[in-house]
């Protein structure tokens, strides 16, 4: 295949375009945010001067100036925040209530669709399958690593082996474990880690990510597989910073590892604990990469997020597909207020 520089000239501009202006706006806000507070510390520091050497006393910052200054580094912020979330946000909600050709209001019929079509209310099962194992499984696994590999001789090398799939994309990961349920006819060599073992151990070959609901499962392992490193190094950090005074307290009254686990560390890492379940829960919610890329969201294993994709993107539905994002938003709200209200008893306690 041929490269025509000639017919592509006009796409190869937009990409220069592009990054001149990526460059220009980062650049621009690296140097407001280099020139501006420089400047400000320079006026300061000449007004001190002045006043030192005029034998008046030294001025105070007014308060309203420090409000203006702060009111500099959040405008950004606010407007990206405006532009990229409020505003999609807005006219998601409005084209929930609207037709597939986004054109005639149709009131609650999307959100009827939902409960009413079998094969969405599949995928909400499916949904809530993954937000309940995910969490609950990577969390323990991460856990019970955290304390397993705790000052253990080889400790920074076991745990950079676990956090590893943690630098590998759900893309990537996906690919990988999609090569592990790989199948072959019978008589054939298998590829698949998981069909060789079943048949080294005279079992036959299956294809795994065609059987309904074990394909859902086999797909969240590799959630598991890759989240479970992130809650072991929170997990580790937080056993780490548990008193040491009162381990040894708990060790001079006799208790047992099974005792010391239960009553002291799970206690004491609690906060921890709430803050990976909780991160976890939202990660899953949004899941897409690892249902997009191995099953396409067939053989019953997909999600809202891969679902939503497909209503909008592939079928034409905008209100379907919006109906869907404005319900997995909805999801996601009661999680994150109960991590706020868990982290302002934490700061108040």
């Amino acid at each position: 295949m041929n490269f025509d520089f000639a017919d592509e000239s006009p796409k190869l501009f937009m990409l220069l375009w592009g990054l001149v202006a990526f460059v220009a706006v980062v650049g621009g806000l690296l140097l407001l945010l280099d020139v501006v507070p420089s400047w400000f510390a320079r006026r300061r520091e000449a007004r001190l001067i002045a006043a030192t050497a005029g034998g008046a006393p030294l001025p105070r910052q007014r308060k309203p100036r420090d409000g203006l200054f702060a009111l500099f580094f959040l405008l950004p912020t606010a407007l990206l925040l405006l532009v990229g979330l409020v505003v999609p946000a807005i006219r998601t909600l409005l084209l929930s209530f609207m037709d597939g050709g986004s054109q005639n209001w149709v009131g609650l019929a999307n959100y009827r669709w939902m409960f009413a079509e079998d094969s969405i209310v599949r995928v909400l099962i499916n949904t809530l399958t993954w937000v309940i194992l995910v969490p609950l499984v990577a969390t323990t696994m991460g856990l019970l690593y955290a304390v397993m590999v705790d000052r253990a001789r080889f400790e920074a090398l076991a745990k950079s082996l676990i956090f590893m799939p943690m630098a590998i994309s759900f893309v990537g990961a996906s690919i990988i474990w999609k090569f592990v349920y790989a199948y072959r006819g019978e008589g054939q060599d298998q590829i698949g880690l998981l069909n060789q073992i079943v048949v080294s151990f005279g079992g036959e070959p299956r294809q795994w990510l065609l059987e309904s609901p074990l394909n859902t499962l086999l797909l969240i392992v590799i959630m598991v597989w890759i989240q479970a490193g992130f809650a072991m190094v929170v997990l580790s950090a937080a056993i780490k910073a548990i008193p040491a005074d009162i381990v040894e307290a708990a060790r001079l009254d006799g208790v047992t590892s099974w005792q010391m686990f239960w009553r002291i560390t799970l206690p004491s890492i609690r906060p921890a604990l709430i803050v990976v379940v909780v991160t976890l829960s939202i990660a899953t919610l949004k899941v897409f990469d690892i249902v997009r890329t191995t099953t396409n969201g067939n053989y019953d294993t997909s999600v809202i997020a891969n679902e939503m994709y497909n209503q909008a993107f592939r079928y034409g539905q905008n209100g379907q597909g919006s109906a869907l994002a404005v319900f997995l938003f909805v999801l996601v709200i009661p999680i994150v207020i109960y991590q706020i209200r868990n982290l302002r008893q934490q700061r108040e306690g």
